[in-house]
């Protein structure tokens, strides 16, 4: 079986993946995107299936349209990459599938944007749409603190800082949950656990085992084939706890990081992934 890998840098997920696949008897061969130019209609990869894992969400995407119009199935899908890459159309596919998740208004301009921090009321949550590892993340506390976040991103221009994307602020209990998807399995999670309300373990987040119950197994594999059009994925889900409402998705990730959560939750998840992709490319042929 041929098994391309998509990466730029090797970061230890990606050496982990690489052990996993040796440990498995398997040579997959390292596609590194910044050599990548194909030929529209005569790009035809020698591959049987092709794992993405390239730190540019922008080449991840281009790479999986190429490869996949080339007929090579690719992990995850492009459907799928392109949803989870943006916090907009992951709200919507949510939405369209009655996925609880905490409320959140999409604005297009300064004006509108401030009314929907006022409807959600305050604290309210600013996000740009595209980001990861809890970045340009702003919590605002009042109409001041509104008024000034919202200016800047206004100034500081680009089709990101131009569309709003507004949440409601969850009280959670100092963590949140991020769980692995596999297809449409939860094999396992972890908390994110931080004093502070941005709980993501790349800003210090601390990691412990979080038991997989019936609830969150049913609400992570239902967001799975939300988000992938029915075909499930590789998928890291981010729970928040609603002290009313429960569990809240709140984002979707199609490329994490688990270098933290192996050892916490003793499941060796670089081999699901790659059995996964193993099997995709089983399914395709």
């Amino acid at each position: 079986m041929r098994i391309g890998v998509l990466c730029s840098r090797v970061r230890v997920e990606e050496k982990l993946l690489f052990a996993s696949f040796e440990a498995l008897g398997i040579a997959p061969e390292r596609l590194d995107e910044r050599e990548i130019a194909a030929r529209l209609g005569e790009f035809h990869p020698e591959l049987d299936v092709l794992l993405e894992r390239s730190v540019s969400t922008s080449a991840g995407l281009v790479a999986a349209q190429l490869f996949e119009a080339a007929g090579v199935p690719v992990v995850n899908s492009y459907h799928t990459s392109s949803v989870c890459a943006d916090k907009i159309q992951t709200s919507i596919a949510l939405a369209a599938n009655n996925i609880p998740q905490p409320s959140t208004e999409i604005a297009l301009s300064e004006e509108a944007a401030l009314h929907a921090v006022e409807r959600l009321g305050y604290p309210a949550v600013l996000k740009p749409p595209v980001g990861s590892w809890g970045r340009l993340l702003a919590r605002v506390n009042d109409r001041d603190a509104a008024e000034a976040i919202i200016e800047h991103k206004e100034v500081l221009g680009g089709v990101g800082h131009n569309i709003y994307y507004v949440q409601e602020y969850i009280t959670k209990p100092g963590r949140d949950i991020r769980a692995f998807v596999i297809g449409t399995e939860t094999i396992c999670a972890i908390y994110r656990s931080s004093a502070h309300w941005v709980t993501n373990t790349a800003r210090g987040g601390a990691a412990s085992n979080c038991p997989v119950t019936s609830e969150i197994a049913d609400l992570c594999g239902r967001a799975a084939l939300a988000v992938s059009g029915g075909r499930g994925g590789v998928l890291a889900i981010d729970l928040l706890e609603d002290p009313e409402r429960g569990f809240l998705v709140n984002e979707v990730n199609h490329t994490m990081e688990f270098r933290n959560s192996i050892d916490t939750t003793g499941v060796n998840i670089p081999e699901h992934i790659i059995r996964f992709t193993i099997a995709q490319a089983k399914g395709a042929a």
